[in-house]
């Protein structure tokens, strides 16, 4: 029996030996958390997928995408729907027109059926809007735009028989030119932190260990740059004459290719192994010239193992999908022809000053009750993105993961996009998109533990327990349920290394927000540690310096041939000099994660008003090391999953069901909860770091919280724990909630949106100057300058005030640039935004001069300098 979609042939393969999997896999959520495997890959037997050259699709949906060629491909199956724009409410007051009417032309409007010529027309004629759009944005006038979007129209058309030109193949070409820079003296961080001289020999055999790495891979494997390529030698790789096939598995007794291409034969393709368990093929070309490994074929590894006989996916594998009523995944050679090649248009964004992260997650970045793919996240929620005023997107579960409810975080196959969201190309489109807006795209990455799972990922890929991590309960991962790698083997750094250049040169991401990195670096995981900022728990036998210095080299790598790359580590310690250049001595990394923050807030918000404590909310926005940056957020996806709550939850739980309706009254909890959370997100903003995240939906307050489709299970130890009936109800974001203008949850939406605004035209997060000049515990009343803005916060719960003085530095008159208090934002209204606001000389709160200002109870008020104030566009 053989079944058929396009572009993939599943014949139905003759039974073989394979290992099972001792141990669950588990969801890692919320840290802790974990559940058995047997349930989860059950569960997507009532979802069968197809798989189609050039482009993925869901039965339960589907999408038309203009490829590289401006064909339309339109599946098998389809629906009468074209995709919904119903999520691009234009109307936005809180933004100049140029930015309201920008949301309307970036939507993507694509007709299935339509002929390829009028696809063509219609692709390069939302170019030209673009264009439009942007010169609007930069503050030329509306004339001058329309004569721009006509001339750049008219170049279109002109271009229109030019070929496209892919800009990742000239990025490409110059990279093969380049070389990272050699390693630096790695002193200055003595100079930053002269607390760290006292550890001087742990950091100096760090450094060491660092530059010895460098110096051996530049004599023996010809540079960092070289090296990072790892997948031009590993993998599969086709030459004019055939294809090639190497993979390193010591541990492997016999190997041999075996796929559709040779009728799953494991006598027909042996392997050859070298003296460093290497094991390689050579398929020469066909008569016809055509390669013997056909596109889209289903491709394993089978290995005479110390474990038995094992059929494993490529470890350097490009994709991988599971076929319809299988619960493995397969390897699926992909090399798509030139003409179903996604062509890159779009120039990278330059990386900006100021860092907004959007942080999504594509599966459940629909409001249907389905799992959303790359070119639904790319119609639908970039345009959201770029009208909301983030600048970056940083994209979750993108590394093909079998277990849906790990959110990503169980990867298996690190080299492969995630199949359930769509194809290689339709991400690479996704991707496009973004930088067409001006948007980064930020990768999730893990390369801080694997996935347990035997049969599909790299968890005893050769028959033994340590070939890419360590033996034994150090290559374990108690609590995550996972495997930890091995720093210290040159072939982990090679493949770990050459799958952070993979990302950002295949598929032209701009950076990285590496997770787990304390738990990478020190061999406790951080797991039951409180850091407390004593330098002892840094420098010392608990640090992983194998870790530390792959980290070094990762970054070492990407900034210096991706200099406008972004990375962010997720560290909770505080490892100092973590976001300091390699070359300085630091740990290289961009930013920080500021985690202790969202921390705060949940615990603040498990007590009354009454007991907030306003050095508190100070002390842990602000207490940070400050050469370095720090990405501030109230929550991520972390407080959204089940068993947490969101702060909108937090604050406002069972009332948000049915008290947000603008028809009704709201309740004081609804009242309070509105408040709160928007002084909540613009103090941490205002004072918490150098870059903002927020994960999608929260910015209107997402009333409910993350749980993926699931069946009941049971615990190793015994224990039944409920599942949902595979439900996708909790799995998707309500963006039509923010979005509806007869819901309370669009006021928080337009305040968060108004927040970006802000933040873009006066650059406060990134100013060196930051003054706290109050913080009135009776008066519950926090004053603090950053930049060339004053912020006033009154937390408290009835007391409003009246000719309220407030220390400021610069002289003249002040006016209101953003105020939560709006009734546009869900407020009552109760700032007046012409009223003018005169400065008197004389020291004030640590000032030289003061203000006399209206500060209502639960609101938070911008003022700005009126000439300041004239010169931006934005006026909110």
């Amino acid at each position: 029996m053989v079944y058929t979609v396009p572009g993939i042939r599943f014949p139905c393969i003759p039974s073989c030996e394979k290992l099972p999997s001792s141990r669950p896999r588990s969801v890692r959520g919320d840290r802790g958390s974990t559940t058995t495997i047997s349930v989860l890959l059950r569960s997507y037997s009532h979802f069968p997928r197809k798989v189609f050259r050039g482009r993925h699709l869901h039965d339960f949906n589907s999408y038309p995408i203009v490829a590289a060629s401006q064909r339309i491909l339109v599946p098998d199956s389809h629906s009468d729907d074209p995709p919904s724009t119903d999520l691009l409410d234009t109307s936005t007051a809180v933004s100049d027109p140029a930015v309201i009417s920008e949301s309307t032309d970036l939507t993507m409007e694509i007709e299935e059926g339509i002929e390829e010529e009028e696809n063509q027309d219609s692709s390069e004629d939302d170019g030209a809007s673009e264009v439009a759009e942007e010169s609007k944005q930069d503050g030329v006038e509306e004339e001058e735009n329309q004569d721009s979007s006509e001339d750049d129209g008219a170049s279109e058309v002109a271009e229109e028989s030019a070929p496209i030109i892919d800009v990742s193949n000239i990025e490409k070409a110059n990279l093969r030119e380049k070389s990272v820079p050699p390693p630096g003296p790695g002193q200055r961080i003595y100079e930053i932190d002269p607390l760290l001289m006292g550890f001087r020999g742990h950091l100096d055999y760090r450094y060491g260990q660092y530059r010895r790495i460098r110096e051996d891979i530049d004599k023996y494997e010809g540079g960092l740059e070289a090296f990072s390529r790892g997948y031009e030698n590993f993998g599969f790789n086709r030459s004019a004459e055939g294809i090639t096939y190497r993979e390193w598995a010591p541990g492997a007794k016999t190997a041999a290719l075996i796929g559709d291409f040779n009728n799953w034969n494991p006598n027909a393709d042996i392997m050859t192994r070298n003296e460093f368990g290497v094991w390689e093929i050579f398929l020469p070309n066909k008569e016809d010239g055509s390669p013997k490994i056909p596109h889209g074929s289903r491709v394993k590894i089978r290995m005479d193992t110390p474990s038995g006989i094992k059929d494993s996916i490529p470890a350097w594998i490009k994709f991988s999908v599971q076929a319809p009523g299988e619960i493995p995944y397969n390897g699926i050679y992909y090399d798509p022809p030139d003409e179903e090649k996604y062509v890159f248009r779009h120039p990278r964004p330059k990386k900006p000053k100021s860092l907004r992260i959007y942080e999504s997650h594509v599966g459940m970045s629909s409001p249907e009750q389905k799992i959303n793919t790359y070119v639904g996240f790319r119609d639908d929620v970039l345009p959201r993105i770029k009208r909301l005023g983030y600048n970056a997107v940083q994209i979750m579960a993108i590394q093909e993961h079998s277990y849906y409810a790990s959110f990503g975080y169980h990867v298996t196959n690190f080299f492969a996009p995630s199949s359930r969201f769509g194809t290689p190309e339709e991400l690479k489109s996704m991707i496009d998109r973004a930088h067409e807006l001006g948007i980064l795209v930020l990768m999730d990455i893990v390369h801080s533990h694997a996935s347990n799972n035997v049969l599909d990922g790299l968890n005893m890929f050769d028959g033994t327990d340590a070939h890419y991590f360590h033996s034994g309960l150090r290559g374990y991962h108690w609590m995550w349920d996972s495997r930890l790698f091995n720093y210290g083997s040159r072939e982990v750094l090679r493949y770990l290394i050459s799958n952070a250049r993979w990302w950002i040169e295949e598929y032209r991401f701009d950076g990285f927000r590496f997770d787990g990195v304390t738990s990478m670096m020190y061999t406790h995981h951080g797991l039951q540690v409180a850091f407390t900022g004593n330098y002892n728990e840094y420098f010392g036998f608990a640090t992983d310096v194998d870790a530390v210095v792959y980290l070094m080299l990762v970054n070492d790598m990407i900034h210096g041939l991706f200099p406008e790359a972004v990375t962010v580590g997720e560290d909770v310690s505080g490892m100092p000099a973590f976001c300091i250049p390699v070359h300085d001595g630091g740990v290289g990394f961009d930013y920080r994660l500021h985690m202790a923050i969202a921390d705060k807030w949940i615990e603040i918000l498990k007590k009354r008003d009454e007991d907030w404590e306003m050095g508190e909310i100070i002390h842990t926005l602000t207490n940070r090391r400050w050469p370095e940056k720090c990405i501030a957020y109230a929550e991520s996806h972390d407080q959204a999953l089940v068993g947490d709550k969101t702060i909108a939850f937090w604050l406002m739980d069972k009332d948000m069901y049915d008290f947000m309706a603008l028809d009704r009254p709201a309740t004081p909890v609804v009242d309070r909860g509105i408040a709160l959370h928007k002084m909540i997100r613009l103090i941490t903003m205002g004072l918490g770091g150098e870059g903002y995240l927020n994960f999608m939906g929260n910015e209107f307050g997402h009333p409910e919280w993350i749980d993926f489709p699931r069946g009941d299970q049971i615990l190793p130890n015994g224990k039944a724990v409920l599942g949902n009936n595979f439900s996708y109800d909790k799995c998707r974001r309500r963006f039509d909630l923010g979005d509806a203008d007869f819901l309370r949850y669009r006021g928080m939406q337009e305040f968060d949106q108004a927040m970006q605004h802000i933040e873009e035209n006066y650059g406060f997060m990134t100013s060196e100057h930051q003054y706290i000049s109050r913080k009135d515990q009776e008066d519950r009343v926090v004053v603090f300058e950053r930049g060339n803005l004053v912020f006033v916060f009154n937390f408290h719960w009835h007391n409003s005030y009246t000719d309220y003085r407030i220390g400021c530095l610069k002289p003249g008159k002040y006016k209101v640039v953003l105020d939560s208090d709006s009734s546009l934002f869900g407020g009552f209204g109760r700032v007046s935004h012409t009223a003018e606001f005169f400065t008197f000389e004389g020291w004030y709160d640590g000032r030289p001069r003061s203000l006399l200002v209206y500060a209502p109870c639960r609101t938070a008020v911008v003022y700005a300098l009126v000439d300041d104030y004239e010169d931006k566009e934005d006026r909110i």
